[in-house]
């Protein structure tokens, strides 16, 4: 069996309160690209983990990585011998481990089917795993395993990421919030959401990693009709009407940065 990855990305994420446990309450518009990391599985007589790729060297245990982890939430009268090719970088605000973990709940709900909780399991995993296992654009509550179904306006929608190759710390950026609350999520088509939303991570995310403000300010230079930064960064994205523009748009970035040309889904 093989399944993809899919890479995620906040086309808006606002933060909305810091909660006493020390997590966040947000209110984000998940979205997902038809690219990412790339599972291939196989029957074996006990669970195996191999990393390969551009960025295998990021994940240098794989007794913790969340490959793993997956698989330990979902028992089979079988063994996995999963091979993960890691083509998306690592703490780059795209959900990258957690998509891995999506990919590894999809694959098992095609071999078994999903438990009734799965939806509990994921969330174990991380804030972001539940909306991963689903891999469609959706709205995230709650530290963003509260999902309800989001407008499906943008499918298809060409979309270039870009990341200048740094890692960026989910949590550090986090607690770089200012704790004030911006207001709710805006209303209407994702396209709406979109152009009147914005990320409250970008401005910690920034004090962290000037080469964020390099990525944002060369893809403001584009014909893209929104660009922002995903997640906690440092992978920014924007998005496109025509794919022939974000293709000459992609050509004209610095080669020393990472970036993937795809489709939202």
């Amino acid at each position: 069996m093989r399944e993809t990855a899919y890479a995620k990305i906040n086309l808006a994420l606002h933060v909305r309160r810091r909660r006493a446990d020390g997590y966040h309450e947000i209110e984000t518009l998940f979205a997902f690209v038809d690219e990412g990391d790339e599972l291939a599985v196989e029957p074996a007589p006990r669970d195996e983990l191999h990393v390969t790729g551009e960025f295998a060297g990021a994940l240098n245990d794989p007794v913790g990585n969340i490959v793993a982890m997956a698989l330990g939430k979902l028992p089979r009268p079988e063994g996995w011998r999963v091979t993960l090719d890691k083509r998306l970088p690592v703490a780059a605000g795209l959900g990258g481990g957690s998509a891995d973990a999506g990919a590894v709940f999809r694959l098992y709900d095609e071999r078994f089917g999903l438990p009734k909780d799965w939806r509990e399991r994921a969330a174990k995993l991380g804030a972001d795993v539940p909306a991963c296992v689903e891999s469609r654009t959706c709205i995230g509550r709650g530290t963003g395993t509260d999902l309800e179904p989001g407008p499906q306006d943008l499918a298809g929608t060409p979309v270039l990421l870009v990341n200048p190759r740094v890692p960026l710390a989910t949590g550090r950026v986090f607690a770089g919030w200012d704790g004030i609350d911006r207001g709710a999520l805006p209303g209407g088509s994702a396209r709406e959401i979109a152009l009147a939303g914005r990320n409250d991570l970008e401005a910690p995310a920034l004090g962290l990693c000037k080469e964020i403000g390099a990525v944002l300010a060369e893809l403001r230079e584009t014909d893209a009709w929104v660009v922002r930064m995903s997640g906690s960064g440092a992978t920014c994205f924007a998005l496109f009407d025509d794919a022939k523009v974000r293709d000459l748009a992609a050509t004209k970035l610095p080669p020393t940065w990472w970036q993937v040309s795809g489709h939202l889904r």
